[in-house]
């Protein structure tokens, strides 16, 4: 399992918050996300025999918002 914290830029909401959530928790392989609005990261743990960080990062681009 690894854990990594990706910065995410674009966000001003709780509804951006729970876009970029959803985005992650999409990926086949993430366990847990943990989206912060205040600090724009999101901290994301995965398996990386089934993902990695730039697939994460395309899902976030993917909703709207800059990885």
């Amino acid at each position: 399992m690894t854990h990594e914290t990706i910065k995410v830029e674009g966000m001003s909401c709780g509804h951006c918050q729970m876009t970029v959530n959803k985005a992650i928790t999409s990926v086949a392989g993430v366990s847990n996300v943990e989206v912060n609005l205040k600090d724009g990261q999101a901290t994301v743990d995965f398996d990386e025999s089934k993902t990695n960080t730039d697939t994460i990062k395309a899902a976030v681009v993917e909703a709207g918002y800059k990885a």
